[in-house]
């Protein structure tokens, strides 16, 4: 177990940018909370972290960027869903920094570019597109689909590229929500909130998000609590993937951690639909709910979906009497306007 400062000193070891908006607002969302006549909940503001339009994947690449710089890379290559969050910002992120930035989509080129892909390529970053699938579709790993595209890519950009994985799902990156987890404790703390029955609810994509609380929480050996929501059944033997990388980072930063696969505190595929990019009717209610009740914005790709799983666990009474829930706001707007038709 670590201290608060002890795991910030440990933390600044590493190099990192500083993108604006940190800390994120911690918001009592009372409207709907009277709305759902529930627990008490909150909004941890992640889309307020830049670059290029905001969203959580900030806190990864102010670490992975850094690491990009020492190595003295020029080019940076990562790959996603066609309306990814993490691509978009990375693209944003390396045209800032003078880099050049290649995202791959396994899927047809579309006819427009909507949404995230139309920022993409405002931000010239090289996009390339091949519909030949490359995992995300619940048959392999995170790490056999990252293997596989790295050795893929370098065919279109050539050797001597920094290959980021899906999400930024690396131990490098996974430090932001370290740090994001230090910073949900003093928060919660200033704001007097029980920490013995308060849970942090996210969406998980990639789990990185996930992991890298989940390995902040254990460090700090505090009883707030993480809870990931898939939203996409995307990936085959998904809680062992995340419990590796919670424990790669407990190694990271010199201390133990040994979370077992059953461990990981995720709830897969039961709110994730028909899988990762397919808008239920529960997510586009949940996007209008926390619109009219509060004002707040949530993309059909990933907020929107864990958050309609987040209003069914209301409804269903799993949390505890008294208990306060945070939702961690991981941005992706811009996604919304490539769904429009839906509302």
């Amino acid at each position: 177990m670590l201290t608060p400062e002890e795991l910030e000193s440990r933390l600044d070891r590493f190099p990192r940018l500083a993108y604006a908006g940190l800390p994120t607002p911690l918001e009592r969302l009372d409207n709907l909370t009277r709305h759902l006549s529930g627990p008490q909940l909150w909004v941890k503001r992640d889309d307020h972290i830049g670059p290029g339009m905001g969203g959580n994947k900030g806190r990864k690449l102010a670490y992975l960027l850094a690491d990009v710089l020492a190595q003295k890379k020029q080019k940076v290559v990562t790959f996603g869903g066609l309306q990814s969050n993490h691509a978009r910002m990375t693209a944003a992120a390396c045209a800032a920094l003078g880099l050049q930035a290649h995202l791959f989509f396994f899927a047809p080129r579309p006819e427009k570019l909507p949404g995230n892909l139309l920022l993409d390529d405002l931000f010239q970053a090289r996009l390339h597109f091949i519909p030949f699938g490359g995992g995300g579709d619940g048959s392999m790993t995170l790490e056999m689909t990252n293997r596989l595209v790295r050795v893929l890519s370098t065919f279109w950009v050539g050797p001597g590229a920094y290959f980021m994985p899906v999400g930024g799902h690396t131990i490098i990156g996974c430090l932001g929500y370290v740090q994001a987890a230090l910073e949900c404790l003093r928060q919660a703390e200033a704001h007097g909130l029980p920490v013995a029955k308060t849970t942090i609810v996210t969406a998980a994509g990639t789990g990185g998000t996930l992991a890298g609380l989940t390995a902040g929480l254990q460090l700090l050996g505090v009883p707030l609590r993480v809870l990931g929501l898939d939203i996409g059944k995307l990936w085959r033997a998904f809680p062992a993937s995340l419990a590796e990388l919670v424990n790669g980072l407990g190694r990271a930063l010199g201390a133990e951690i040994a979370i077992r696969p059953d461990q990981v505190p995720l709830i897969e595929r039961t709110y994730a639909g028909a899988g990762y990019a397919a808008m239920p009717a529960e997510t586009n209610a949940a996007i209008q709910l926390l619109a009219e009740q509060e004002g707040i914005i949530l993309d059909p790709v990933y907020t929107g979906k864990a958050f309609a799983g987040l209003l069914d666990l209301v409804r269903i009474r799993y949390f505890r009497p008294g208990e306060h829930i945070i939702f961690l706001h991981t941005g992706g707007l811009p996604g919304l306007w490539a769904y429009a038709h839906e509302f």
